[in-house]
């Protein structure tokens, strides 16, 4: 996948939105052979409302599982604008599309809707335009049971979006602007907005979102003793050491990780010595997404876990795969799967993904993942 970004200039205003919401039913756990089956943790948690102290009102907690810490997402709503061509045009060339659909997407949301949809507790974090764009994403987050107490209306921005130029492989190039997603978040983040992080049981960043927000957002789950996974897609731009030093996993895919390390990242070595040079800048653990090849997580001072793919019966659309890769990965862990066991059950979230158009819409739901798991 190819991605460029354009964001607006710095200039709206915010409007805390409540959307009620479809709570999910954690019927199913993961289970995996020849492993004993953990539970979360018992401790009690509350969750406020990210907020700019934009409304007094209290926000509604996810009280169905007063328990159980919540995967927080803190990343990018976008209308994903999709449109199906048999190849890519040439430079000055108008070619026809098939056809052409408006879809909910976006990083942080396609990664909130795959927790959702794998029935845990999950809350999205972000902000969205007062207009078509911005009520479609939150009501495909809303029907799929996340929780956007945490999302803030920008009146004077639109909703980010990109054009997803999809072809018969299932490949995809994508140009991103960024809008809402890139404008109006405060300099610096208050406890009060910071409190719904600290509560969590892992937070999830991707990089379509100022890096100054990601870096307050890290370091607030960082001394809270909360995980934090780094997805590496996003912004093409280096990336803040500051960042990488407080991220627990980081997540990049082949040609991320070129990039990030200019490095070559063609063969299985290469890529071993461009985690290396991660692991240098202050990051411990890498998960790395090879896409047909599968997926390694590298932890400094051990041997690379592999993971190989999990074939799909047919592959439609490679849109938002790799933010269902990384969703799935972190529900396991957060439900205190080993390492194996969370590359794996991610493996088969993503091979059913890809068997689907468009990314929210083929995020799949738990009872599907744990069918594939026991026919593989």
């Amino acid at each position: 996948m190819k991605a460029v970004s354009f964001s607006p200039g710095n200039h709206c205003n915010l409007k805390l939105q409540k959307y009620p919401i479809k709570q999910p039913t954690l019927a199913n756990p993961i289970h995996f052979d020849n492993h004993q089956n953990q539970k979360p943790s018992n401790k009690k948690h509350h969750f406020p409302s990210f907020s700019i102290k934009a409304s007094k009102t209290p926000q509604t907690p996810l009280t169905k599982y007063p328990n159980t810490p919540p995967l927080v997402v803190v990343g990018s709503a976008n209308a994903d604008i999709y449109v199906e061509i048999d190849r890519l045009p040439e430079e000055g060339e108008t070619i026809s599309a098939k056809t052409g659909q408006t879809l909910a997407g976006g990083k942080g949301a396609n990664q909130a809707a795959c927790g959702a949809k794998l029935s845990y507790p999950t809350y999205f974090v972000g902000q969205v335009g007062e207009d078509a764009h911005g009520k479609l994403i939150t009501e495909a987050l809303k029907n799929g049971g996340v929780n956007l107490d945490c999302v803030r209306n920008l009146s004077d921005v639109p909703t980010g979006h990109a054009v997803v130029m999809l072809q018969p492989d299932g490949q995809n190039s994508i140009i991103i602007v960024g809008g809402a997603n890139m404008s109006c978040w405060p300099e610096k983040l208050s406890d009060e907005d910071l409190e719904v992080v600290r509560k969590a049981g892992v937070v999830l960043l991707q990089r379509e979102i100022p890096d100054l927000v990601n870096i307050q957002v890290a370091k607030a789950a960082k001394s809270a003793g909360v995980p934090v996974i780094l997805d590496a897609g996003g912004m093409d731009a280096p990336m803040p050491p500051e960042l990488l030093n407080v991220v627990d996993i980081f997540s990049p895919n082949e040609s991320e990780l070129a990039r990030l390390t200019c490095m070559s990242t063609e063969s299985f070595e290469q890529i071993g010595q461009a985690v290396v040079k991660c692991h240098k800048m202050g990051v411990k653990q890498v998960l790395v997404k090879l896409g047909a090849k599968g997926s390694a997580l590298f932890i400094e001072g051990e041997k690379p876990i592999k993971q190989t793919i999990i074939s799909a019966a047919r592959v439609l659309d490679t849109t938002g795969a790799g933010d269902t890769f990384t969703a799935a990965f972190a529900v396991a862990l957060v439900e205190a799967k080993t390492k194996e066991e969370c590359m794996r059950f991610a493996a088969a979230a993503a091979s059913l993904c890809v068997q689907v158009k468009g990314a929210i819409p083929s995020m799949p739901d738990r009872t599907s993942v744990l069918h594939l798991l026991q026919t593989v």
